[in-house]
């Protein structure tokens, strides 16, 4: 897998994991197909996909304002959004004022809003809206807050996906709406990767976080309401298992930063139709599994 398709920097970042959903898609017969992510984020998968024409669309949804306009500037109002790139302010204030910015959520702005979200997300620890700037705000540290502004390879990233664009269809809607009403309209030839919030760390990293009782109502809604054949990456806790405790899984060992180093176990969960490459081809794959249960 080449460089980093998408141009924000996301909290447990899935793109390492393309590799393995295109064998699933193989697996499944829908290559070429349908890819849709109800909790888009940095679309890191979803981009690699389609960007390597691994699937013919991609539909991106979430339910973050800030982080929908920021995918609506990218294919709707792609060059004002590069060139605000290129001539943003590197300094302390302008980081004041586009925190202000994400913070009022103005709806009717959106091309200054999906900027600003960008910008804290290349600007800040980790990618973390809610964190606080790289380097500090007197920029002492070892790094300053440019360190992952690279503007002319961001520019080629946001101008390759709106190259795109015709083959991505992007919604802002509350993650369990659209999974009632938007993917039954889906084709069958369709794969659904969900990736909620972390169930544990979900409050340090997300704006948009959940509560237990979210996850639980979460879990009823995929597997009842979901007829196409999805796969749903979560932190793998003791809850989590209860949760899906008769859906096919696997726990792998993990390691993300997040402002400092997290060690743990994630968990893949897959639909009961959907067919699994073999152990052989998973650990060619190389993600880091260490423990496989019922497949």
């Amino acid at each position: 897998m080449g460089r980093a398709k998408t141009p924000l920097r996301y909290p447990g970042g899935k793109q390492r994991l393309s590799p393995f959903i295109e064998e699933i898609l193989i697996e499944n017969n829908i290559k070429n197909g349908h890819y849709v992510e109800p909790y888009a984020g940095g679309a890191g998968v979803g981009m690699e996909l389609l960007l390597t024409k691994k699937v013919s669309n991609i539909h991106l949804n979430d339910s973050d304002f800030g982080i929908y306009c920021f995918w609506y500037a990218v294919l709707n109002r792609t060059e004002e959004l590069c060139q605000m790139i290129k001539s943003a302010s590197m300094a302390v204030d302008e980081w004041r004022k586009r925190k202000e910015i994400v913070k009022k959520c103005d709806r009717r702005k959106k091309l200054e809003l999906g900027f600003s979200v960008f910008y804290l997300n290349r600007c800040n620890r980790s990618g973390i809206l809610s964190a606080g700037i790289i380097g500090g705000l007197d920029q002492s540290g070892n790094y300053k807050m440019d360190a992952r502004f690279s503007r002319n390879d961001l520019i080629r990233r946001i101008e390759t996906i709106a190259q795109f664009k015709d083959n991505i269809f992007l919604t802002n809607f509350d993650a369990e709406y659209y999974i009632k009403n938007y993917i039954p309209n889906l084709p069958q030839e369709s794969l659904i990767y969900l990736d909620p919030p972390y169930y544990e760390k979900g409050c340090k990293l997300y704006l948009n976080a959940y509560k237990k009782n979210d996850h639980a109502r979460l879990s009823k809604v995929i597997q009842d309401e979901i007829n196409l054949n999805w796969i749903l990456s979560y932190d793998g806790v003791s809850d989590i298992l209860e949760l899906y405790n008769e859906r096919r899984h696997f726990l792998y060992d993990l390691q993300y930063t997040a402002a400092k180093v997290y060690k743990g176990k994630e968990i893949f969960i897959f639909s009961d139709r959907l067919r699994i490459p073999q152990k052989s081809v998973i650990e060619h794959i190389n993600i880091g599994i260490k423990e496989l249960s019922s497949i």
